[in-house]
């Protein structure tokens, strides 16, 4: 009796045992995954991150990536502030340098990467090494002009390569109208209209010196917009995407996806925007036959920006270094070497992400129409122009006087004084 309770309390005790085993195994596992969280600022590219992360995680099974997305009607910075603010910061956040720059003291050092020797230069990348330190990752090289349907102006018998002043634009959306063609459809959110349409105007400055003493000038409150050449050519433009936009009569109404469904289905001929759209556009259309033309400045062909496209790095990741454990910034450092150096992490950059890599090893290149009109009538020809980095609020507070000029809520003059108040304002 004795030695058959033993032989059943041994195996109950192998049972326990076995349990506790099978416990801290699985605690052992869970304690070695780690997780990292990557707040994106590029809506356009959401499907395509998750996708990434996954592919990622599928080659490093220890770390998982969980994206955070800015929620409409806020900017990315302010969900990132707000996560910062709640203890709970993103291991790796995607925004412009500008803002990036406002919390650069809590920043992992990327300086030692691997990927560091490999950067494009351009002035951006100036802005993204404080005191010689590199403190992000650049995403893209992007350009943005006036896309314009060549399928659209063929039938128009309009050669976009005629179009060189402001008198030429205008003519072109005459003769559209004429023939029975949508001339231009206008995308009223504030990120392109007081964001990428206003740095064109800023864009004479030709480099990052002129560009510093550019900014002086205006903090100062030493240069007079209304008698400013370049940008008073800017908004005779802007005035003629107002007059021959499709929805001139309710220019707020339509969505950022009613204007690309819009533009993609043949309702329009131009369409103000970057090569970042073309994600968006690939889903709406069949149709390859698309490519950019310079915003025009002037009258005078020769003019300065009147034949060349912005160009620059204009997105960057950085690592949190403040909330997020060394073994989160390690992981988050993996991912961006995965990025640049896997086959499969260029792969996502170019083939999935449809943009131009900022790294000189990537070869691949995007065969999507709007880079490669970039890549080869504007990198190949060296028609690019200065893109000038601006503050971090400079969209979100411009954007609304411009949204009011586009409604005809406020006049040329009215406009120009906010705009020179915006910046008398800047620190």
């Amino acid at each position: 009796m004795f030695l058959v309770f033993a032989e059943r309390r041994r195996k109950v005790m192998k049972r326990i045992v076995a349990f506790f085993i099978c416990i801290s195994l699985a605690a052992a596992v869970y304690a070695e995954g780690t997780k990292i969280t990557f707040m994106n600022s590029k809506g356009e590219i959401q499907s395509q991150l998750e996708e990434a992360a996954k592919l990622f995680e599928k080659e490093n099974p220890g770390i998982s990536v969980e994206l955070l997305a800015a929620p409409v009607g806020q900017s990315p910075w302010e969900k990132v502030m707000a996560l910062y603010a709640a203890g709970n910061a993103p291991t790796l956040f995607m925004d412009k340098i500008t803002s990036i720059l406002k919390v650069k003291d809590k920043l992992a050092d990327l300086s030692s990467e691997r990927w560091v020797k490999d950067i494009i230069p351009t002035p951006a990348m100036d802005l993204a090494t404080p005191g010689g330190k590199v403190i992000a990752f650049p995403v893209t090289v992007e350009g943005y002009g006036i896309i314009y349907n060549r399928s659209l102006l063929n039938k128009a018998g309009i050669d976009p390569q005629s179009i060189k002043t402001v008198k030429d634009l205008d003519s072109a959306c005459r003769k559209l109208q004429a023939a029975g063609i949508g001339a231009v459809v206008v995308a009223k959110d504030d990120w392109s209209v007081g964001g990428h349409f206003l740095y064109t105007g800023y864009a004479q400055s030709k480099n990052q010196v002129g560009w510093e003493a550019m900014q002086a000038d205006l903090k100062a409150g030493k240069i007079d917009l209304d008698k400013n050449e370049a940008f008073n050519g800017l908004l005779d433009t802007f005035d003629l995407l107002k007059k021959y936009n499709i929805n001139a009569k309710d220019p707020m109404s339509p969505s950022y996806d009613n204007v690309n469904m819009q533009f993609a289905s043949g309702k329009a001929a131009f369409y103000f925007q970057g090569n970042w759209v073309w994600p968006l556009l690939s889903k709406l259309t069949q149709d390859t036959h698309f490519g950019f033309l310079p915003v025009p400045v002037a009258n005078d062909p020769g003019a300065y920006g009147n034949s060349g496209i912005p160009l620059g790095i204009t997105k960057f990741i950085a690592i949190d270094a403040e909330q997020n454990t060394k073994e989160q910034q390690a992981a988050a450092k993996k991912f961006l070497e995965w990025l640049v150096y896997s086959p499969v992490g260029q792969d996502v950059i170019v083939n999935k992400y449809s943009i131009i890599p900022a790294f000189r090893n990537i070869a691949l290149m995007p065969k999507d129409p709007l880079s490669q009109s970039i890549i080869k009538d504007y990198i190949a020809k060296d028609r690019t122009i200065f893109w000038p980095q601006t503050p971090s609020d400079h969209w979100a507070k411009l954007g609304i006087p411009m949204q009011k000029y586009l409604a005809n809520v406020i006049k040329r003059d009215e406009l120009l004084k906010e705009i020179e108040d915006y910046w008398k304002k800047v620190k």
